[in-house]
């Protein structure tokens, strides 16, 4: 037995605010691609398109990451769903919002599809933004400040090594503030989710600093006794 509805269906589209660490400018970035096609020809928009008949909207997201900007195997979390009648000039859009996590080590770009260029910004250097994507990537960086503060989304930032150091400076580039090193480090080991390796830092200028590991088993056996995680 088929079915049919009477109602107009609207099409639906995934959007994803792809954010990294840049160490060594010491900003939050934002990954944009530059549109090939209409509407919004050669404006900066954030990665996405058209979700398939055939696919979750979370293959659906992941696709198009990699469609547009060769990223694979990337931290992806939906955000929030956008409606408005008038947000696409093509026709009646619904797009369902993610925000990524990636650490910008060893990952290189490649637009390809119809995005005709892909780049990483600053988010205190962004260019105008094509349809709703402003808004988007607002409440996502939003969204990314207030899940820092009870969620270890940090750790998906950073390379799988790392200094104490590069893990404080994170939490102070994304929140906009300072900590205290000994207090940080304190919290730290208070929260107990950290493996020290026996490795220290390579071709480095100044004294190379011990190297750690975040034990994602650890976390997830504390999470479901009700651990909370807070730095």
């Amino acid at each position: 037995m088929s079915f049919t509805y009477k109602y107009a269906r609207p099409a639906v589209t995934v959007d994803c605010a792809v954010f990294a660490i840049d160490f060594e400018k010491e900003n939050l970035k934002v990954l944009l691609i530059r549109r090939g096609e209409e509407p919004f020809l050669n404006h900066w928009a954030l990665p996405g398109g058209f979700v398939h008949t055939d696919e979750s909207l979370i293959e659906a997201a992941h696709r198009e990451l990699q469609e547009e900007t060769g990223l694979t195997s990337i931290y992806l979390e939906q955000l929030y769903t956008y409606g408005n009648v008038d947000r696409d000039p093509r026709e009646r859009v619904i797009s369902v919002a993610w925000f990524a996590l990636v650490n910008l080590e060893g990952r290189l770009l490649e637009a390809r599809t119809d995005a005709v260029d892909a780049a990483w910004f600053s988010l205190d250097e962004l260019p105008s933004l094509a349809f709703d994507h402003g808004r988007i990537l607002s409440e996502a960086t939003e969204r990314l400040r207030g899940k820092l503060k009870y969620k270890p989304v940090g750790f998906e930032l950073l390379p799988e090594l790392f200094t104490l150091s590069q893990l404080q400076r994170l939490y102070e580039i994304i929140l906009d503030t300072s900590f205290d090193k000994r207090n940080f480090r304190k919290k730290l080991q208070k929260l107990d989710v950290l493996i020290e390796t026996d490795e220290i830092q390579k071709d480095v200028s100044h004294r190379a600093a011990r190297l750690y590991r975040f034990d994602r088993d650890k976390y997830r056996d504390l999470e479901s006794r009700g651990f909370y995680f807070e730095l």
